[in-house]
């Protein structure tokens, strides 16, 4: 395998940390908008435009870190033999489950019984990378095709259900109900999640140092162009790619929010070609920006995971310091599920203009954190705990 220079790819850090922000939007969004406790953004019945795309911006953060997770994945395999970064992706994979369920939970609801376990995007990722541990012992055809064949296909599974844990987990996503208000939500089934990081692992062998950074430009920019015209052609005609289709309200707005909605859960194929469309294009133009700007958004590329951690606690810490200041009481911001399903958080929430100034600061604060966490991790390489934050 032809080596890659131990330099980070600024474009791949860039791209990350810009994803990691706009991540942050939508988790502020869920706390602080007053939408979030009675319908989603995305129904083209009740929400608006402003709030709609302060939503739809957001889609393409989990596609674009699970593909960027499997480049970072072939980068890591340069230095590495298959082994190593067998057992590296193996024990990191279970090291996300594992916090997905601990740690990334108890952030999400601040409720110490664990009422609500959720499997989310931390947990597919998680799982994902154990697949992709042996994955790479495969030739990097045979990836591309079973990633290309998940990702086209899969939608010919929606019509298929079975009850139980293992379809809801492997594909069609649900919830579990037990005794005593406690319940399993799996919000990201791994199909097509696993073939989204693989992809991306046979796309990393496209920062090899002997591949010519303008062929790399061209195709990533006729893949990506490909992807935004497939997707608009597929939703107008409604032939293919998405459970749900395009629904036409003779209302302009309406019929926006309609047309870039294809479903996320599981992402369909229309929602991929969507989201990652942009991505190859971001990465095909991205790659000579430099400056200030680009710094700053590179260092929360460059820490993600910590960075996750660390603006969910954030979020919700300061969601409960607000509902104590506006007499609704911190104790509704401990939630035995999800917000939009908890009944007495309703009437909870402030507007668009109160969301965007408390995303911002969420941003200023955490960027000294993670520039420091950056900066430790530089400073020593030799502990091997660092690669699994």
């Amino acid at each position: 395998m032809q080596a890659i220079s131990r330099e980070r790819i600024n474009s791949i850090d860039l791209l990350k940390g810009l994803v990691m922000v706009i991540m942050a939007l939508d988790h502020t969004r869920d706390y602080f908008h007053w939408s979030s406790y009675f319908f989603s953004p995305e129904d083209p019945e009740k929400s608006t435009l402003p709030i709609f795309f302060t939503r739809w911006i957001t889609h393409f953060c989990a596609p674009a870190f699970s593909f960027l997770a499997g480049i970072s994945a072939f980068i890591m395999g340069t230095r590495k033999s298959k082994k190593e970064l067998s057992v590296f992706l193996f024990k990191r994979g279970l090291w996300l489950v594992f916090i997905e369920l601990t740690i990334v939970n108890f952030a999400w609801y601040f409720d110490p019984a664990f009422r609500s376990p959720t499997l989310a995007v931390i947990w597919t990722l998680g799982i994902s990378m154990i697949v992709l541990a042996a994955a790479i012992h495969l030739p990097k055809k045979f990836i591309l095709v079973f990633s290309c064949l998940v990702i086209f296909g899969h939608d010919l599974l929606d019509s298929i259900h079975y009850p139980g844990y293992a379809w809801a987990i492997l594909h069609d996503g649900g919830f579990f109900e037990y005794p005593n208000g406690y319940h399993l939500a799996i919000v990201y089934p791994l199909v097509p999640w696993i073939a989204v990081m693989s992809i991306g692992y046979y796309f990393g062998s496209f920062y090899e140092k002997d591949f010519n950074k303008d062929k790399r430009r061209k195709y990533f920019n006729v893949i990506g162009l490909t992807a935004i015209v497939l997707f608009v052609l597929l939703r107008a005609l409604n032939i293919y790619g998405d459970p749900f289709g395009f629904k036409d309200y003779d209302a302009m707005s309406k019929d926006i929010i309609s047309f870039l909605s294809p479903n996320k859960y599981p992402p369909s194929l229309l929602f991929l070609l969507m989201t990652l469309g942009v991505t190859f294009i971001f990465l095909a133009n991205s790659e000579k920006l430099k400056g200030s700007v680009v710094n700053f958004f590179s260092i929360f590329g460059r820490v993600p995971f910590f960075y996750y951690v660390l603006h969910l606690f954030l979020i919700h810490f300061i969601a409960m310091v607000f509902a104590q200041l506006s007499g609704f009481g911190w104790e509704k911001m401990i939630w035995p599920d999800f917000g939009m399903f908890y009944p007495e958080i309703k009437g909870f929430g402030y507007g668009l203009s109160v969301v965007y100034p408390v995303w911002i600061g969420v941003i200023l604060i955490l960027y000294p954190v993670c520039r420091k966490f950056d900066t430790y991790k530089k400073n020593n390489r030799h502990k091997w705990w660092l690669s699994y934050w």
